[in-house]
């Protein structure tokens, strides 16, 4: 009687905790919770990856400038700091036309005068016709302040104020200019040259 009482209560106690075992055992699978929720995780950036694989983000260097090489080598030619962010067009077609001589009067590769260059550089570069004179040019723009003279902008000279203006460039940037000088051609320039410093009269911007 003893043994079958005790066989019983072997038995009840094996049966709870069989119950308590199989109740238990899924808890003891996080890892396998955890693995449905990455699979599931929204992805949409590359932060969004990152974070998902529980790695640091990695930041993407976007410093570097596009097309440095090609900012470096007309920085080179045309004597200049360039921010990178200049007109491609413009520097190319004005470095094609530095050592063309001075002719009064035309405007082509094998001569022109600094009228005659801007209106081409303005017609190949952005598609605008100017005035062929740089007296009549200046109608064509807006007059703006010196210090706020930026790449492309125009650039005026008068030998006083009571005579016209005589000459015309295209603003580069740092004080330097592209012009074509009765000596010398087309060429870079600086406004800080006393010659140049003494006759310049305005800026303007073609709107």
């Amino acid at each position: 009687m003893t043994k079958t009482i005790i066989l019983s209560i072997l038995a009840l106690i094996s049966i709870a905790l069989s119950f308590f075992y199989e109740v238990k055992k899924p808890e003891s699978t996080p890892v396998k919770t955890e693995t449905v929720a990455l699979m599931l995780y929204p992805v949409q950036t590359g932060e969004d990856i990152a974070r998902a694989l529980e790695l640091p983000p990695i930041p993407l260097d976007l410093s570097e400038p596009i097309d440095s090489a090609f900012y470096q080598r007309y920085s080179r030619k045309l004597g200049l700091k360039l921010d990178y962010n200049e007109d491609k067009d413009l520097l190319e077609t004005i470095t094609k036309w530095l050592g063309t001589p001075y002719s009064y009067g035309s405007s082509s590769k094998r001569g022109t005068d600094c009228s005659g260059f801007v209106t081409r550089v303005y017609s190949d570069v952005y598609g605008i016709d100017l005035s062929r004179s740089s007296r009549s040019m200046f109608d064509d723009v807006t007059r703006i302040r010196k210090d706020s003279i930026r790449t492309g902008d125009l650039v005026f000279f008068r030998r006083s104020p009571r005579q016209p203006i005589f000459h015309v460039g295209i603003y580069l940037k740092d004080n330097k200019f592209v012009h074509s000088a009765t000596s010398g051609g087309v060429m870079v320039s600086s406004l800080k040259e006393p010659y140049y410093r003494n006759y310049y009269y305005a800026a303007g911007r073609v709107d």
